[in-house]
């Protein structure tokens, strides 16, 4: 067996063979948008990956394993969140051009970032509807969903060191918890950061209320999931410190 060198490792000739625009003529502005779209999955199957060496820290109880994954997955976020921009670049006129080709294909179809959203905490009725039955029944969201959410093993974790999380924000000895604590709040930020962004990103390349492709209604079906909470019972300690 010969010796891998950088293009048979990475599968480079599948990896750059797996752009195929469906334009006709192909528009040039298409390979931009599968690009963006594609390596986002890749992200995202990092993120999954991150996600599950996460909750293997939280169930171990070891909060340093845990706050080295939970920053990784922060910057991952982040990386995620500033592809975003080379999408601003693609003026109406031009998709306008192609988007027809797209069929009934939507982002919101991604069965990898639904079960992100799933595993890091949102799985009410409500959410669980929006996201479609065929979504839902997705191997990997039910994977997602037979899985306990991260506020959950956190919550667990307090229990396990004897505190509440009113604690965790008074008593200098438990840094370590309040780091974490404070990192799953960065890790919420960021994801909200990505959601306001893409919000943004369609109401300039479609219009803040065109209809979506696969159905969606765009702009206006994305606004809705701006406020959702991964974390709410870190968000609502916070008043706690100013009641009376």
């Amino acid at each position: 067996m010969s010796e891998p060198h950088y293009t048979s490792y990475l599968a480079l000739d599948r990896i750059l063979g797996a752009q195929a625009p469906l334009s006709r003529p192909e528009h040039h502005d298409e390979l931009l948008f599968i690009v963006v779209h594609q390596a986002s999955e890749l992200w995202f199957k990092v993120i999954l990956h991150e996600l599950d060496a996460l909750i293997a820290s939280l169930r171990g109880n070891d909060l340093p394993g845990a706050l080295l994954v939970i920053r990784r997955i922060n910057g991952l976020v982040a990386i995620v969140t500033s592809q975003l921009s080379a999408l601003d670049t693609l003026p109406p006129q031009r998709f306008a051009e192609f988007r027809g080709f797209l069929g009934a294909s939507s982002g919101s179809q991604s069965e990898q970032f639904r079960a992100i959203e799933v595993l890091s905490g949102l799985r009410d009725p409500a959410f669980l509807t929006m996201i479609g039955a065929d979504a839902a029944a997705s191997p990997l969201v039910q994977r997602a969903l037979a899985r306990p959410t991260l506020e959950s093993l956190f919550e667990d974790l307090l229990t396990t060191h004897g505190v509440t999380l009113e604690q965790v924000y008074t008593d200098r000895s438990r840094t370590s918890l309040l780091l974490l604590a404070e990192a799953l709040l960065d890790y919420e930020q960021g994801f909200a950061r990505w959601r306001f962004l893409h919000v943004q990103l369609v109401e300039r390349i479609i219009g803040p209320d065109t209809g979506g492709t696969g159905g969606s209604l765009g702009a206006r079906d994305l606004r809705q999931t701006v406020g959702n909470r991964f974390f709410p019972k870190l968000w609502a300690v916070r008043a706690r410190f100013y009641e009376g």
